[in-house]
């Protein structure tokens, strides 16, 4: 596996833990249905929370949100909004965005964006 991939999957599982140490439940991670996808989806006071989750090795080319671009957002409005028809959710949906810079020299940093972003930006 590319040592990219590693990371993200290392960041992926920091992320989990780190929601579940917050009381969120975790629904799914690594949800897929055809073209769609989602990093994790939980839940926690009846919100269904979509989390996109990037990892980077450090900030030297920016913090790891300022790489939710406009077409992740997109592409994460359109996956969640599947999610919601497939699984036939009733509850409100917040997108965040979990920040995990994991170099292995320092002790990781994880900043946790909640409402990072809203249908209306797309």
């Amino acid at each position: 596996m590319a040592a990219h991939n590693e990371l993200g999957k290392q960041g992926e599982k920091t992320a989990t833990d780190f929601l579940l140490s917050k009381g969120y439940k975790i629904r799914h991670r690594n949800w897929k249905s055809g073209k769609y996808e989602l990093d994790i989806v939980a839940e926690k006071d009846n919100i269904l929370v979509v989390i996109e989750v990037k990892t980077r090795s450090t900030n030297l080319f920016g913090s790891p949100e300022e790489f939710v671009d406009k077409g992740k957002i997109k592409r994460t409005m359109n996956a969640a909004h599947h999610y919601i028809q497939i699984h036939n959710s009733q509850l409100e949906t917040r997108f965040d965005i979990i920040s995990v810079l994991k170099n292995p020299n320092e002790k990781c940093n994880i900043e946790h964006i909640e409402d990072a972003f809203v249908a209306w930006q797309c």
